[in-house]
């Protein structure tokens, strides 16, 4: 399959990654929700994403730099495209190209031609801001 470059991405969103196995540089072997962090353009318009790993597993251990968007945020768990509880980590991030070697349309494709689920409601900003803040001198 030819690669694919995605239209642009925003942070906040919340997109469908093969996040890598760090410290590996490849593709995971399956897709997951990640946390647009930043956006960058740095090469013939090809963007890069700096993206935090999101999870469902260990909801209840929160370590430093992580936040949880849950059922019980209503409106702003619906907004994220998610469909489980999922912890990210600020802690777990990395820079990827924005190409379909790393990204994919999500299951549901809620958003055609993309690999965007959602995005990070206004009311979630603080809880991430929080986290951010926890691992940032």
């Amino acid at each position: 399959m030819a690669l694919a470059w995605w239209p642009e991405s925003l942070a906040g969103d919340i997109v469908w990654c093969h996040f890598p196995h760090l410290p590996s540089v490849l593709p995971g072997p399956k897709p997951r929700p990640a946390l647009v962090l930043k956006v960058t353009e740095p090469t013939a318009g090809q963007l890069r994403v700096l993206v935090a790993y999101g999870t469902s597993k260990k909801l209840n251990a929160l370590r430093s730099g992580e936040f949880v968007i849950g059922r019980q945020d209503g409106a702003a768990y619906a907004l994220s495209g998610l469909d489980a509880d999922t912890k990210f980590s600020l802690q777990t991030t990395v820079e990827l190209e924005f190409n379909s070697d790393w990204f994919k349309s999500p299951p549901q494709a809620p958003f055609v031609g993309s690999p965007k689920l959602g995005l990070l409601h206004p009311s979630l900003t603080a809880r991430a801001a929080a986290a951010w803040k926890a691992i940032t001198p």
